[in-house]
């Protein structure tokens, strides 16, 4: 069976992320979505309502799971028999970086690979960041992510400014 992982921590996922699984979802036989859960950061969302987001946002792809990881990535591949990381792009800023994490994973486990894919051109401004900065401000994030995600970042900002939810 042909496993691939797409790692991230999808604080919220965005329609560039959705974009990415689905066409991952066509090259691999099961496509694990990598939640990192990674206790050093502060998400907006906690890892278990960033997976219950994107399998709101994925269920129809029935190749697609979604699951957390914390520690090495390589290690988490090992375990799920995977050979193949699938990392997408939205920028030459975003290649330098990832490069940089391909290569110490090569050097970690040389049986893993490392695929890139280009964001669609219509996603190739939109982070995570970015939606919940727009969030933040009461801006419209519907074109940005999925129903349920702009559901709940209206809810969570809401409860950090005291304000009931529609």
């Amino acid at each position: 069976m042909n496993v691939g992982i797409y790692p991230g921590s999808f604080d919220p996922v965005t329609y560039g992320h959705i974009d990415i699984i689905e066409r991952s979802a066509r090259i691999f036989d099961r496509l694990i979505v990598a939640v990192l859960n990674n206790p050093q950061k502060e998400p907006l969302f906690t890892a278990e309502e960033r997976i219950v987001m994107i399998k709101n946002s994925v269920m129809h792809l029935d190749n697609v799971e979604v699951e957390s990881f914390s520690g090495l990535l390589v290690d988490f591949a090992r375990i799920k028999n995977a050979r193949v990381i699938v990392k997408g792009l939205r920028a030459v800023s975003d290649f330098e970086y990832e490069l940089q994490m391909a290569l110490m994973n090569k050097k970690l486990d040389k049986e893993i690979e490392t695929i890139f894919i280009m964001t669609s051109s219509k996603y190739s401004y939109l982070s995570s960041s970015v939606v919940k900065e727009v969030a933040t401000f009461g801006g419209c994030i519907a074109t940005l992510v999925p129903p349920v995600v702009e559901k709940r970042l209206k809810e969570k900002y809401n409860e950090k400014h005291g304000k009931k939810s529609n």
